[in-house]
């Protein structure tokens, strides 16, 4: 029986799923524009993603398999052993996960659903079969990244409260790390949006997030909707803001987290961070266990995407006209990486990572180990 998945996220939705059928909120048009695009197959999800239509680590992640899940459901003539289906499957994944390689949420799970059709393969000779599995694990995923950012809104809304010590608090957030990007609710401004609820929100401050405009195009859109009393801010204004005594924590998302909490995340993030240092800020990173990738010891194996050159040269991103003089070279790096030692607190689904006072270190192998 096929399962609609429309009411997954109690506000705005990136990702509008029913078996057979996906749509992605174009993310390029907005605040200006709602357009949603039709996905119908990998190719589709992968240009989605590679064009950021859709962004956001947990979000591309779900998009992601969700293409997947849509062409195998629609791919008619499929006669195919079980083994070929997880041949087909397994090239498609791997297909996927170069649309963003800095994300580790969309490796991760093609990881996860790559063991879902072994396994699937290992107790039936139909292809068919393998390709039904696949559709309700990728399904399974879409229902567990609601859940999990609700957590995480949660976790860190007590934590901060605690942590600050104060009845009204104003927070401070760069990119965008809400419903848009993830399947729904979001992780850094699900946290908001939890401190909103429990009425201890004296403003929410979002930084513009140049050159792709997150913050302003999206993030300010969201918070708009949801009726939480916020502020745009430029992103050179951050310090001024701390200096004048504004904000009383920061907290973002995450796009990929090494094992010692090196965080990587929206270009400028490691900016804020070393700003709130110097202000005695706390700086949250929000973010689903599977942004964590154990197998780096360290920030500085993470590979950084850079963007297109003219997302600098034009503006809105690369969308409009040209604004920088021709012929002048561009650095347009996607991310940075804001060190282990700048970060407060992980917040994640199972509780808030916290470093040990033994050496001022995160353990998150271990906090894994614990809470798995």
């Amino acid at each position: 029986m096929a399962r609609e998945f429309n009411d997954v996220a109690a506000t705005l939705q990136s990702i509008r799923y029913n078996r057979g059928s996906l749509h992605l909120l174009d993310q390029r048009k907005l605040p200006l524009e709602t357009t949603y695009l039709e996905i119908r197959d990998s190719t589709d999800g992968w240009n989605a993603i590679q064009d950021m239509v859709v962004r956001g680590a947990p979000a591309i992640a779900i998009a992601a398999a969700l293409s997947l899940a849509v062409e195998v459901f629609n791919l008619d003539g499929f006669n195919g052993s079980a083994g070929e289906a997880v041949s087909f499957l397994q090239n498609k994944l791997e297909y996927l996960v170069s649309s963003r390689p800095t994300a580790v949420n969309i490796s991760d799970a093609a990881g996860k659903l790559k063991e879902v059709v072994s396994n699937a393969a290992a107790t039936t000779s139909e292809g068919r079969s393998v390709f039904q599995a696949f559709i309700e694990a990728a399904e399974v995923m879409l229902g567990d990244d609601v859940a999990s950012n609700r957590a995480i809104g949660s976790y860190g809304a007590s934590c901060i409260q605690q942590q600050t010590g104060k009845q009204k608090l104003s927070v401070l957030t760069h990119c965008n790390a809400g419903s848009l990007a993830t399947a729904g609710y979001g992780t850094a401004l699900g946290v908001i949006c939890a401190l909103h609820s429990a009425g201890v929100l004296e403003r929410a401050y979002c930084t513009e997030t140049r050159p792709f405009n997150q913050g302003s195009r999206l993030t300010a859109y969201e918070l708009v909707h949801e009726k939480i009393p916020a502020t745009l801010i430029a992103d050179s204004a951050a310090a001024a803001l701390m200096k004048a005594g504004s904000v009383d924590a920061v907290v973002v998302g995450a796009d990929r987290v090494a094992s010692n909490g090196d965080t990587a995340n929206k270009i400028g993030t490691y900016s804020v961070a070393l700003s709130a240092k110097f202000h005695n800020v706390p700086f949250y990173v929000a973010a689903p266990l599977t942004s964590v990738d154990l197998s780096l010891s360290s920030g500085q194996e993470i590979v950084i995407e850079e963007r297109s050159p003219k997302e600098l040269l034009n503006a809105r991103g690369g969308l409009g006209e040209q604004v920088a003089a021709s012929g002048i070279s561009v650095w347009n790096p996607a991310f940075d990486v804001t060190p282990a030692s700048l970060i407060s607190g992980i917040i994640t689904e199972k509780g808030v990572i916290t470093k040990t006072s033994a050496d001022d270190a995160f353990d998150i192998k271990a906090f894994v180990q614990k809470t798995g």
